[in-house]
Parts: structure tokens; C-alpha cells; sequence
């Protein structure tokens, strides 16, 4: 297990079926970068409770929905027209080199936040992911245990 957000981030992601799951989740409505917190906050042994998850969405929410979305949301606009275009896909792949840089910040600012909150408290990892995945619109249950699963195994 890493010590830092970031480092947990990329460890995660590349677990078998995270990414997927990610995605997935990302198109129910869910924040990843939020996501993969709880496993950070989960697999340090972070208690989780109401005033947390408050804090950490009201953290996370500005940024994803003024930052990371425009650009995400730019980015896949630009997927057609980009493998047609050759100046447009180099503008493309910048976009999303921001967007990467947009959620490593918003991944930052997230563990500044709960980077003074004792470990190994609670085993809390599904609390965490249930509690910063309650906002997603159609959340896919089997996503987010998929997530979890993987989690549990790193």
C-alpha cells in the first residue's frame, strides 16, 4: 500500500478489472478520483463518518464539476473529428494530459485533507466507496463491488 494518494492512485488502477470498473462507474455519474480516495482512506484503515464524506465531497465536487469534466468532456468531443484530423488529435492528447493533471491536483487537495485523519481505526472500505459514490446518478453496483474487491486483494 502506498503512503500518498497518487502513488495508491496508479497502484489501483492498474489492479486487474479497476480500470473497467472506473470506468464504468465514471459514466454512472461517479467521481473515480473520489472513488479511488475511499480505497486510499479504506486500506489505511481510516475511520469513515458523515462529516468526512461531507467534507471530501464539498472538496471534490467545485473542482471535478469546473475542472475535470470541461476537459474530459472536451476531450471525448474531440475523439471523431480528432482521427481525421492530425493538429486536432495533437490538441486532443494535450487535453487529455490536462485532464490527467486536473485529477492528480484534485487527488492532492484530497489527501491534504484527510491526510491528519488517524489510521487504523476502522476497517471501513466499503463505507468509503458507498459513501463518495452516493451521488452517482445509475450507479452500477457490480462496478463499485468489482472496485472493492480489488481493493481488499492489493
Amino acid at each position: 500500500m502506498s503512503s500518498d494518494l497518487w502513488s495508491s492512485t496508479l497502484t489501483t488502477y492498474a489492479l486487474p478489472g479497476v480500470e473497467g470498473a472506473c470506468l464504468e462507474l465514471q459514466a454512472a455519474g461517479a467521481n473515480v478520483c473520489l472513488l479511488l480516495c475511499a480505497v486510499w482512506l479504506g486500506q489505511r484503515g481510516v475511520m469513515c463518518n458523515a462529516q468526512r464524506l461531507k467534507q471530501l465531497h464539498q472538496l471534490a465536487g467545485p473542482w471535478h464539476d469546473d475542472v475535470v469534466q470541461p476537459l474530459r468532456q472536451l476531450r471525448t468531443q474531440w475523439r471523431a473529428p480528432a482521427l481525421q484530423d492530425v493538429e486536432l488529435n495533437i490538441l486532443r492528447e494535450q487535453v487529455k494530459a490536462l485532464e490527467l493533471e486536473a485529477e492528480r491536483q484534485l487527488l492532492l487537495r484530497l489527501e491534504t485533507t484527510a491526510r491528519d485523519w488517524s489510521e487504523n481505526e476502522a476497517k471501513d472500505l466499503p463505507a468509503w466507496l458507498e459513501g463518495l459514490a452516493a451521488q452517482a446518478a445509475n450507479l452500477n453496483r457490480d462496478a463499485l463491488n468489482n472496485l472493492r474487491v480489488a481493493a481488499t486483494v492489493a
